[in-house]
């Protein structure tokens, strides 16, 4: 395999360090995790599960906060490292495409991508029961929201960073009013953001990894790759003493997203550390952002810890995809893509 075969752009200033001496992980953690902890802003008691992107030579978060309330909210945050987060304590205010106020009465789980000269922000709002909502901004000041792409219920919607084939597509697993039921990762096209369809499968869940067996859903933003689409997702068990949400990843076809090329059958990060295993939601680790610098092949991965914490891990784009191809395992379901 080629190296830096990530199809991107350079990311200078990107998070890194060097994989420990004696470690033969695919991925591994910042060494001073949790990068955001408890009570970040004032009125804010938890930000987890959030997404970060390049931004005018700095970054831009785009974070979910639980506020003293216990009402989940969208916040918006700066940062020069990508590690030290200056995060504004009064959450987005959304309008809608007239200008005028259009808030969300709840939203999290965040995902943005940037596509053409623009940002878009997914996230998991109320319509009539968990949805996705979906919004654009230029400038990091101004969030119009757009039409709500899908019917409820649904949760963990991603947008691919391109268009494919003319079109936008965006990840999202269908669910109910419950957090367990339908665990499948879907895939759904439209021309304009507005109208979606050609809905299709993606992934099913379970496969001989039981880390997984409950759910699963898309995580980060894909990452354009000469091999596929590297998606970085969670996976879901439940034990006696509740979930464990853990981290793997799969290649999608370049040209057909709904076709999986590789799946990993280990999960590439699970709950070990005091971050992870203790919080408000313990023994959670979830990916909602990742950043790849395509000269060095480097990526950072943002996720949430425990639904309280945010931290970091590492790879690089050989490590993982090596990772993934020697344990790729066929999982029933998986191509069939649901297709007429």
């Amino acid at each position: 395999m080629s190296k830096n075969h990530i199809i991107g752009n350079a990311i200078p200033n990107l998070p890194w360090e060097d994989r420990p001496k004696g470690s033969s992980a695919p991925v591994w953690r910042h060494s001073n995790n949790p990068v955001i902890g408890r009570n970040p802003a004032p009125g804010v008691a938890r930000i987890f599960n959030s997404a970060v992107a390049p931004w005018e030579g700095r970054y831009v978060g785009i974070f979910r906060g639980d506020a003293v309330n216990g009402r989940p909210c969208l916040y918006l945050g700066f940062s020069g490292d990508g590690l030290i987060w200056d995060i504004d304590p009064d959450r987005i205010r959304f309008q809608d495409e007239k200008g005028r106020p259009y808030q969300p009465s709840y939203a999290y789980d965040p995902r943005l991508v940037k596509i053409g000269e623009s940002y878009y922000i997914v996230w998991c709002t109320d319509f009539k029961g968990a949805s996705l909502g979906l919004a654009r901004t230029d400038d990091f000041k101004t969030f119009t929201r757009l039409e709500n792409p899908l019917l409820p219920f649904n949760r963990n919607g991603v947008l691919f960073p391109r268009k494919i084939g003319g079109k936008y597509y965006m990840l999202s697993r269908p669910s109910d009013g419950g957090h367990t039921p339908f665990g499948d990762v879907f895939v759904s096209e439209s021309p304009d953001l507005t109208y979606w369809g050609r809905h299709r499968h993606v992934m099913s869940k379970g496969g001989d990894g039981w880390w997984q067996n409950l759910k699963i859903g898309a995580g980060a933003v894909p990452i354009e790759t000469r091999e596929g689409w590297l998606l970085f997702y969670h996976g879901a068990t439940q034990t006696c003493s509740g979930y464990v949400y853990s981290m793997g990843a799969a290649i999608l076809d370049s040209d057909e997203p709904s076709r999986v090329k590789y799946r990993c059958g280990d999960f590439l990060l699970t709950p070990e550390t005091w971050y992870e295993e203790r919080g408000f939601v313990p023994n959670v680790v979830f990916p909602c952002a990742a950043l790849a610098d395509a000269p060095t092949g480097r990526i950072a991965i943002y996720y949430g810890c425990a639904d309280t914490y945010v931290g970091v891990a590492y790879t690089d784009i050989e490590t993982v995809t090596a990772y993934i191809k020697t344990r790729s395992e066929t999982i029933d379901g998986d191509q069939d893509t649901g297709r007429i």
